[in-house]
């Protein structure tokens, strides 16, 4: 059975599923992680999808250490520099694939060191290589604990210091499956601001998953900017009323925090290679993401 966060996803590949022909293969031969688009996301609207250069970046895979564990990420910053603001860039239900990783040189190309660590890892060493949304869920996806997505986060914070970030400066953003962790994330780690793209507010208790944004809002450490979709039939718009609710008797963090919900707009309105894609709230989102982080302190 699907989770609600793999069910937001389902959905919005809906208008556009692949053929059975493109069901058994990848859009795209993965060498390493952030190359190629995810199969299961299939199929490519290559008209939308945005390709940004790496020239002038600092661009590609590394890795980092947690319990032992080797966790692979992608980073993207500016060439040579240093003391740079960190953005934590956080995986859709697909992993890291080539998206997560344009949207990082995205965020290298204002200024940032970003990171996108794989957070299914240690679940799959390819999770983009699932040509189907269902048993991506089952055989990966709902084996990941919330207690190591939020221990492999605090290790890219620390690889980001240690190699040209300024931890006095880090946020953190991510998309459906990623919009959830931005907001747990919040409530846990070293960050100044968040920015959470359509993530799943509310949900079942289980022992990965233990607590729900709704249930960590009125302890959030940083504030955070929801970005949602009208039209997003995975993400009743009821339950950003009672997300709205629980902040608004939390920390200061947590009254802080804003949504701002796209009319129209289905669940992953900024993923470019999809059908899904609205470009006008997608840029729109993205300049308020931007000034959300500079607001907060992270610039």
């Amino acid at each position: 059975m699907l989770n609600e966060d793999a069910r937001s996803d389902v959905n919005a590949l809906l208008p556009g599923r692949a053929t059975e022909a493109g069901t058994t293969r990848r859009t795209a031969l993965q060498a390493a992680i952030g190359l190629g688009y995810a199969a299961a996301a299939a199929p490519l609207m290559a008209q939308t999808a945005i390709a940004t250069p790496a020239d002038g970046l600092d661009a590609g895979e590394v890795s980092f250490t947690v319990d032992g564990f080797k966790v692979p990420a992608y980073r993207a910053a500016p060439a040579g520099k240093t003391g740079l603001p960190v953005v934590l860039v956080i995986q859709e239900i697909f992993g890291v694939h080539a998206y997560i990783a344009d949207t990082c040189r995205r965020f290298a190309k204002a200024g940032y060191l970003a990171i996108a660590p794989q957070l299914y890892a240690r679940q799959s060493d390819d999770p983009a290589a699932y040509t189907e949304v269902g048993r991506l869920m089952a055989e990966v996806v709902a084996k990941v604990p919330d207690a190591q997505v939020m221990a492999d986060l605090d290790g890219a914070v620390q690889w980001a210091g240690a190699h040209g970030g300024d931890l006095a400066r880090v946020g953190i953003t991510g998309f459906c499956w990623g919009g959830r962790i931005t907001w747990l994330y919040a409530a846990h780690g070293p960050v100044k601001a968040g920015v959470a793209w359509y993530g799943r507010l509310v949900g079942q208790a289980s022992n990965l998953t233990p607590k729900h944004p709704v249930e960590l809002a009125p302890i959030l450490k940083a504030p955070v900017l929801g970005l949602y979709g009208e039209k997003d039939t995975g993400i009743p718009l009821d339950t950003i009323d009672k997300m709205k609710t629980a902040l608004a008797s939390g920390t200061a963090a947590a009254k802080a925090s804003q949504f701002v919900v796209y009319p129209d707009a289905p669940h992953a309105f900024h993923a470019d290679y999809r059908a899904s894609y609205r470009k006008e709230a997608a840029e729109d989102g993205w300049k308020r993401a931007l000034a959300w982080f500079k607001a907060h302190g992270v610039v």
